[in-house]
């Protein structure tokens, strides 16, 4: 009866002890991040969040962020989380098209959902689960890490006219409207962050496109290419973290909890800094900046682009039934979404304009 007693009373001891322990413990991970140190927006929102997540787990969690200039892959993240040399990262999902082709659905898609349609389709619409069947065989769990909102263009040399003007240009655009200007003539390539400028004055390319006001002013392409074009390639594009399904499960409960939580006001507090920058700096462009030129492509080159655009979605559509499900899951959603935002922000925006 006493041993018994005792015994139990051990036990009881011994779980307390080793709850307090891992109460305790302290988490270390690493993240990899596609963007160069004191990149405003991408790099300090990163850095925003790993301070976050320390003060909301009290210290149990501590994120360690490399930036590309740290580990030389910017377009790399993919494969650094996935093998385990970084436990998270954070980038674009388009980045890794070339590897797992249905990756770029989720960063934005051209003549595509917004970024408010988007976001109700990945939380309400499906979108969730179908980014997991993406990545979860990768050993991945992704996240929404930041939506920097209509992307603009591009930046030009010489103005665009006509479809043939697009014809041997050589482009840094991503994702599936780099596909799409191919279809036209166009060459697109991809170049990390840090190097577009230099490859935009070494000729290395003819024209660019990057984010939008928010970003593009202090990278200084308006000296090179005046000709500053509005968007129908990205519509609303989606930073994402990726973090190591091994790594996120052997995590405490609460710790995972915490997390995800960080992430998903990372992901907000983005979105609405790209606006406030967006907005700040196209009133400097306007008034400090006359020689940039603003203009909207020709109806002919944006009927020509949505006609390549339809015709590559439906070869993917053919090939894959993943991206047949993606694709018409997304079409259906942003059908149902668009008919609300033309007679809500839209209905609004048209009917008050010249008030």
């Amino acid at each position: 009866m006493t041993k018994g007693w005792l015994a139990a009373v051990l036990m009881i001891s011994t779980s307390l002890s080793l709850n307090v322990q891992a109460e305790g413990k302290v988490y270390r991970l690493k993240l990899a991040e596609s963007w160069p140190t004191n990149f405003p927006l991408l790099d300090s929102g990163v850095q925003r969040f790993a301070e976050m997540a320390e003060q909301m787990s009290d210290g149990r969690l501590k994120i360690k962020v490399d930036s590309a200039n740290k580990h030389k892959a910017p377009l790399g993240i993919f494969d650094l989380v996935k093998s385990g040399q970084y436990d998270m990262g954070h980038s674009a999902s388009y980045y890794y098209k070339g590897k797992v082709p249905n990756t770029m659905f989720f960063t934005t898609m051209p003549f595509g959902m917004t970024a408010m349609e988007q976001h109700a389709w990945y939380r309400y619409g499906g979108g969730k689960e179908l980014m997991a069947k993406v990545y979860q065989p990768h050993g991945l769990l992704t996240f929404p890490g930041g939506n920097t909102g209509v992307q603009m263009g591009g930046w030009f040399r010489h103005e665009i006219n006509s479809v043939t003007d697009l014809h041997n240009l050589k482009m840094r655009i991503p994702g599936f409207a780099g596909e799409v200007l191919a279809k036209l003539g166009a060459t697109p390539v991809n170049i990390p962050p840090a190097e577009l400028y230099t490859a935009l004055e070494r000729n290395t390319i003819d024209a660019l496109e990057w984010v939008g006001p928010s970003l593009d002013l202090r990278m200084g392409f308006h000296k090179i290419a005046p000709y500053y074009y509005t968007g129908w390639h990205e519509p609303g594009s989606e930073n994402m973290f990726l973090i190591n399904k091994k790594v996120f499960e052997g995590l405490p409960a609460d710790l995972q909890s915490i997390l995800q939580t960080a992430m998903r006001l990372t992901a907000f507090d983005i979105f609405v800094e790209a606006t406030a920058m967006s907005t700040d700096n196209w009133e400097t462009m306007l008034q400090e900046y006359p020689e940039i030129k603003v203009r909207s492509f020709p109806k002919e080159v944006l009927v020509a682009l949505k006609q390549a655009n339809d015709e590559l979605l439906a070869e993917y559509a053919e090939r894959d039934p993943l991206a047949k499900e993606i694709i018409e899951s997304q079409q259906a959603f942003a059908k149902k979404a668009r008919a609300y935002t033309l007679i809500s922000d839209y209905g609004y925006l048209q009917s008050t304009k010249d008030l």
